[in-house]
């Protein structure tokens, strides 16, 4: 009869009381705001090269159209 009321007290202990769903909610939203940030992160970067397309027209005028013809590449 121990063994029966060892298995009693402990279910007894592990009961839940409440919403286990509301208890893990922080780890969603912090899941959600870190994603939200690296997403604010990930669209700052737009249009990067846009920015700097003087930059690019110098380079391409200076090193030809692709500037894949190189020698030394081994391609």
């Amino acid at each position: 009869m121990n063994l029966i009321a060892q298995v009693a007290m402990a279910a007894a202990e592990t009961e839940h009381h409440g919403n286990v769903a509301l208890e893990t909610l922080i780890f969603g939203v912090i899941a959600a705001i870190v994603f939200a940030f690296l997403g604010f992160v990930t669209l700052s970067y737009r249009h990067v090269a846009n920015r700097h397309s003087a930059k690019a027209d110098a380079w391409a005028a200076k090193h030809g159209k692709d500037g894949h013809e190189a020698a030394g590449h081994g391609h």
